[in-house]
Formats: structure tokens, sequence, C-alpha cells
């Protein structure tokens, strides 16, 4: 790196400080940098791998078996995610689970046996619409039985609230009333 010439120094005046024509072995502030600035930004754009990133690849060879595969896995639910289908779920266990199924369908089974074979293996669970059979009665009848239980709550409560309605008061439930109020306020004075 160079260093600048002192061009001018009088006692009223800020020295003037003057850099080489070129601007060969300017610091990063100087004028003349432009072109450091713009060879280190190209090869930033050079080196960010996101540019030179082409177009993903289909996972399986075959695409028919990966549509299937792709279908079937939106209908079975993620072990791990649970909440999530097997299609979309990043988890390692769902990707296992599908090359599992493409492995089941490379074996020329349909998609009723690959359902038949992971609901064998990890229960009725994995489905995301399981049969309707005694082990499953309360996943399809139980919100059936929660709406029944908090209508006859409902209706249970309203008519406890029509009673107390119609039950009249008297003078001496209120002479017993104000006195109970009168000494209340006398505790509270004290």
């Amino acid at each position: 790196m160079t260093t600048p010439t002192l061009t001018s120094f009088a006692a009223d005046e800020a020295p003037t400080l003057r850099y080489p024509q070129g601007g060969e072995g300017l610091p990063w502030g100087c004028p003349a940098g432009g072109l450091m600035k713009s060879l280190l930004f190209s090869l930033l754009i050079a080196l960010n791998t996101s540019v030179w990133a082409g177009e993903a690849a289909p996972v399986g060879e075959d695409p028919a078996i990966e549509q299937r595969m792709v279908k079937l896995a939106e209908e079975l639910r993620c072990l791990v995610c649970q909440n999530e289908s097997l299609a979309g779920s990043h988890a390692e266990l769902a990707e296992d689970l599908r090359k599992e199924i493409r492995v089941q369908m490379k074996a020329g089974k349909n998609d009723k046996e690959v359902i038949e074979y992971l609901t064998t293996r990890y229960g009725d669970f994995v489905l995301y619409r399981p049969p309707f059979k005694p082990l499953t009665y309360i996943l399809w009848l139980g919100p059936l039985l929660f709406l029944g239980l908090g209508g006859g709550i409902w209706y249970v409560t309203l008519q406890k609230r029509r009673a107390l309605k119609d039950t009249p008061v008297d003078e001496k439930q209120l002479d017993e009333a104000s006195k109970l109020l009168a000494a209340q306020l006398l505790d509270e004075k004290r």
C-alpha cells in the first residue's frame, strides 16, 4: 500500500492529502476504492451457492410410483408430528416410511396392501380416517358424546334457572335477609 503525500500544510488551513494516480493501495474510504468494492461484490455473487442451484430432482426413479406414494402418504398420519400428513412431514421417521412405501409399491403391492402393511405394523393411528370398529368407536362417537353431554348440562342449567324465577320470596325471607345484611354492616364498621 502506498502512502499519500502531504501537499500543503499551512497554519490557517487543514492539511491536504493527495493519493497517487490509479488508486493503487487505496484504503476503503477513498473515492477511487470503487474498483475494489466492485471486485468484492462480484466475488460474493460468484460464491453464493443459491445462484447456482438447479431444480430439485424427484426422489424416486419412477414418476408413476412417486405420484402414487405422494397420494397415499397424504392419507397417512406422521407418527412423530401426529397432526401432519406423512407427505408433508420432514421427520426422519416420515422419510423412512415414505421409503418403505416406495419399496412396497415397487414390489407390486397395491395401495390397500400397503395400508394394511402399515396398519399391521403401526396400528390404526397411522390412518387419518381410521375404520369404524369397536377399537375406534371412541374416536368416531366421542365428539357426539361430548356434544350430547354439553347439551344435557345446558338444558339442566336452564331448567334450574327457570325454577328459581318461579319461586316467590315471602316477607319472612326478606326480614331474615335484611337482618343478616344489617349484622354484616355492623361487623364491618367495627
